[in-house]
C-alpha cells in the first residue's frame, strides 16, 4: 500500500484531482447506499442537490490527493494576511491551542499547514486519528501522519491523555469534531436538526485546559490551482457544561459547512449508530426524542 501511495505521489496534482473527480462520480452512481446518504444528509441540512453537486467530485478528489498529502513533498497552501496574523498571535501565546477541522475540503492539509507554519515554535501539532484494524495498515497510517510537524495519536484513552498533556503544556492539537466516535466516547447532540452521536473529547479538553479554540478549513481551488486555508477563532466559555459546549461546537461546524457546502463530505455517515452501541439502547430519531431522554 505504501509503495502504491509513493508511486501516485509523483503524479501532477491536476491529474490526480481530475481522476479523483471521476472517481467521486463513479462511486456516487454505482453505490445506491452512498448516494442515498449523500442526498439525505444534504437535504437534512437544508441544501438542494444543485447546491451540493460539486461535493460529489470533491469527495473523490479528497481520496486521489492523499498520495501527495501523505507521501509527497510538503504541499503549499495559501493564507491571507489575516490568517497569518492569527497564527502569529497564537504562536506567541503560552496558552494551548485546539484546532478543529470538519470533514470538508482537504482537511488533512489543514493541520499540516499549521504545523509547518509554526515550525518548532510550539513543538509538534498533536493530531487525533482513528487507527486501522489491520496492523500493517495501522502502522502505515500512523507513519504518513507523523510528518511535516505532526504527531499522530489514536482515538483511545492514550490519545486523549496525550492531547490533554500537550494542551496543559501550552502545545497545540488538532481533531475532527464531526467524526462519529465509538460508543461511550460521545453523546447524542443536534446536528442540522437531527440527533448525531458526537464526540465529547473536544468539550472535555476545552473544560479541562481552557485552550484557544480555532476552527480551520482548507478549501480546494480550481483543479490543480492549490488550496486556501481559512481560520476562525471560536469564543467558547470553558466553564459551560459539557453538553452546551458540544452543542456550540456542532453549531460552529454547521456554520463552516454553510460557508462551503460544495466541499463537505455529505456521504459521510454522520448520523450512523456508533460502533459498540447495545442493540437494545434507545436510539433518538428526532430532537423530540433527544430532549425527552
Amino acid at each position: 500500500m505504501f509503495l502504491i501511495l509513493r508511486f501516485f505521489s509523483v503524479f501532477p496534482s491536476a491529474l490526480l484531482q481530475a481522476l479523483g473527480g471521476l472517481l467521486g462520480w463513479l462511486v456516487f452512481l454505482l453505490s445506491p447506499t452512498y448516494r442515498k446518504r449523500f442526498i439525505n444528509n444534504a437535504k437534512q441540512a437544508g441544501f438542494t442537490f444543485a447546491q451540493v453537486r460539486p461535493a460529489i467530485g470533491h469527495a473523490g478528489r479528497m481520496v486521489a490527493e492523499l498520495p501527495k498529502v501523505w507521501c509527497g513533498p510538503a504541499v503549499h497552501v495559501d493564507m491571507d494576511q489575516a490568517t497569518r496574523e492569527l497564527l502569529d498571535r497564537a504562536s506567541q501565546s503560552q496558552q494551548g491551542v485546539l484546532f478543529i477541522t470538519p470533514h470538508m475540503g482537504c482537511f488533512e492539509l489543514a493541520s499540516q499547514t499549521v504545523a509547518q507554519y509554526w515550525g518548532d515554535a510550539r513543538g509538534p501539532l498533536t493530531v487525533l486519528y482513528r487507527p486501522a484494524r489491520q496492523p500493517a495498515l495501522a502502522k502505515m497510517l500512523k507513519s504518513v501522519r507523523n510528518r511535516n510537524g505532526q504527531e499522530a495519536v489514536p482515538t483511545d484513552m492514550s490519545g486523549v491523555r496525550a492531547m490533554l498533556k500537550s494542551l496543559r503544556n501550552g502545545g497545540s492539537v488538532g481533531m475532527l469534531p464531526d467524526q462519529v466516535p465509538p460508543w461511550g466516547m460521545g453523546e447524542w447532540a443536534p446536528f442540522f436538526g437531527k440527533p448525531a452521536y458526537t464526540m465529547t473529547i473536544a468539550a472535555r479538553m476545552i473544560a479541562q485546559t481552557k485552550p484557544q479554540v480555532i476552527m480551520a478549513r482548507c478549501e480546494r481551488k480550481a483543479i490543480g490551482q492549490g488550496y486556501q486555508l481559512y481560520l476562525q477563532v471560536l469564543e467558547l466559555d470553558p466553564t459551560a457544561g459539557q453538553r452546551e459546549l458540544i452543542h456550540l461546537i456542532n453549531h460552529a461546524v454547521e456554520e463552516q459547512i454553510r460557508t462551503c457546502p460544495e466541499q463537505y463530505m455529505w456521504g459521510y455517515g454522520r448520523y450512523k449508530v456508533p460502533r459498540g452501541m447495545p442493540q437494545n439502547y434507545p436510539h433518538p430519531k428526532s430532537l423530540a426524542d433527544l430532549e425527552s431522554s
